[in-house]
């Protein structure tokens, strides 16, 4: 999805133009008459997210200089350009001093407007994802530095800060690389515990006959090489967060032992003589079905429900494909910083490309193919020429000239309920090969969002153009994607 622009002005003439120039630039353009419906907008917790704000300094009744005091005492983090007429410099002084990111002249051209709307997305993306890795690593993680523009996402973060205030065992699910430890970690970091140690074992990577050792502690002398005592990460992380990934990898001999652990709170070291009262909050995670293992008798039952307490979820990457461009955004500015790389962006059709890709290794995977394409790439943008992931034979690139017609035919089939000639649309269309499943068609009624998505990222947000592709209203445009947000919570709450 696009970047989100706010542009508040009460000039209505201006407002049109500057909304023309930032839809042109590729972003999804907010326009509000005024200070007081600038800052409602920033502060309603049910909108989508703003990225940017493009703010008139002067409006009648609050002004900008005031939405910028506004925004500074709300604790809001949104990079903001002001718009100042000739002779304004005092006031751009001034708003530069109260936080504004940059300032651009009235009347501002669309290639100054796109250059300082880029920049300020680029430090603001570089800030935050600089900000989340020290905070991980300090262990203050909260669910302010988790990125996400998914509705599926927003429900389980929901769950998992109801989480935080309380020690309620968590056990996150999920596949491999879609962010657990980042869950657990904004978990503890949101809670009384944030202060306390966060301890994370990789229960997967311990040998088997040192499992017990390195989960509970040894004495001196318990074992051969145990030549010093040894506290254990229960010990560790007391009066903190002991987070277990990959939890269905423990051995049995050891599960015995957790269990007794969370039942007494306490801990027996191997060739100890007494238990050792330890004060945890356990959160595991998994990419595995636990509760076939336990069928399978690899997984005790017992403490399965031990740690099942409340279970949640993180889909993959490819079930919230909104995520994509945000994560491409902040993974590109890091690296970028880490390898002194002046790359401004990614091409609006290598973007288009990628948010359709499945990702199967999920964030991790995206975030090693931004990696690869900074330092491979020798241009000021990456394409697509710079993620063999876009270009492979598995991953099929529309053809610019038949998307547009692609859309408008698939979405305005005149059957009720099948998509007619199909085959060649799909042939045409390449990444739209997602509509038919095992040589079947799928009905129209479950393509109509899929295929909005789509239009949305090939045309970058630029919801006008989308809605005329579409031959649909705007207002229906957004309505439709109310619906469907909508019918997606009811599905994800039912699972």
């Amino acid at each position: 999805m696009a970047e989100r622009i706010l542009i508040a002005d009460d000039d209505a003439v201006q407002r049109r133009l500057v909304e023309n120039m930032v839809q042109r630039c590729g972003y999804e353009a907010i326009v509000v008459e005024s200070g007081e419906d600038a800052v409602a907008r920033l502060s309603d917790p049910d909108a989508p997210a703003i990225d940017a704000m493009l703010l008139d300094l002067v409006m009648p009744g609050l002004d900008g200089m005031g939405v910028l005091e506004r925004i500074r005492d709300a604790g809001l983090n949104i990079p903001v350009i002001v718009q100042t007429a000739h002779g304004g410099i005092d006031n751009v002084v001034s708003a530069m001093r109260a936080g504004a990111h940059d300032f651009v002249v009235k009347p501002v051209s669309a290639e100054r407007l796109q250059v300082s709307l880029r920049n300020a997305l680029n430090t603001h993306a570089l800030k935050g994802e600089l900000q989340r890795i020290r905070h991980s690593r300090e262990g203050k993680l909260t669910f302010a530095d988790v990125s996400t523009r998914s509705l599926a996402m927003e429900n389980v973060l929901r769950a998992a800060r109801k989480a935080a205030s309380s020690s309620i065992p968590v056990l996150v699910e999920g596949e491999s690389g879609v962010g657990k430890e980042v869950i657990a970690r904004a978990i503890h970091g949101s809670g009384e515990r944030s202060s306390k140690p966060f301890v994370a074992v990789n229960c997967g990577a311990i040998p088997d006959n040192l499992v017990e050792s390195i989960l509970f502690g040894h004495e001196k002398g318990a074992f051969t090489g145990a030549t010093e005592r040894h506290a254990g990460k229960f010990v560790e992380a007391s009066g903190g967060t002991l987070f277990l990934d990959e939890v269905g990898e423990l051995p049995l001999s050891a599960q015995v032992k957790l269990l007794r652990a969370l039942q007494e709170g306490s801990v027996e070291a191997v060739g100890g003589r007494r238990p050792v009262k330890v004060d945890v909050r356990i959160i595991s995670a998994t990419n595995r079905q636990l509760l076939d293992l336990v069928k399978a008798g690899n997984f005790r039952e017992d403490l399965f429900y031990r740690l099942h307490v409340l279970p949640l979820t993180v889909p993959p990457l490819r079930a919230r494909r909104e995520d994509i461009p945000h994560l491409l955004r902040h993974f590109l500015a890091r690296f970028c910083a880490e390898e002194n790389r002046p790359i401004t962006g990614i091409s609006g059709e290598a973007m288009s490309v990628l948010t359709q890709l499945d990702w199967p290794g999920n964030i991790r995977q995206l975030e090693n193919a931004v990696y690869r394409a900074v330092v491979m790439s020798e241009g000021d943008q990456l394409g697509l020429a710079d993620f063999p992931q876009a270009t492979s034979p598995t991953a099929p690139i529309p053809s610019p000239a038949t998307v547009p017609l692609v859309i408008e035919q698939l979405y305005h089939a005149t059957a009720p309920t099948m998509v007619p000639d199909a085959a060649p649309l799909l042939a045409a269309a390449g990444s739209l090969s997602m509509l038919a499943s095992d040589n079947e068609l799928r009905p129209l009624e479950e393509l109509e969002s899929e295929i909005i998505r789509f239009a949305i990222s090939h045309y970058r947000g630029q919801m006008s153009e989308v809605a005329r592709r579409l031959k649909i209203g705007r207002s229906t445009l957004y309505r439709k994607l109310d619906e469907a947000a909508e019918k997606n919570s009811v599905s994800t709450d039912d699972a």
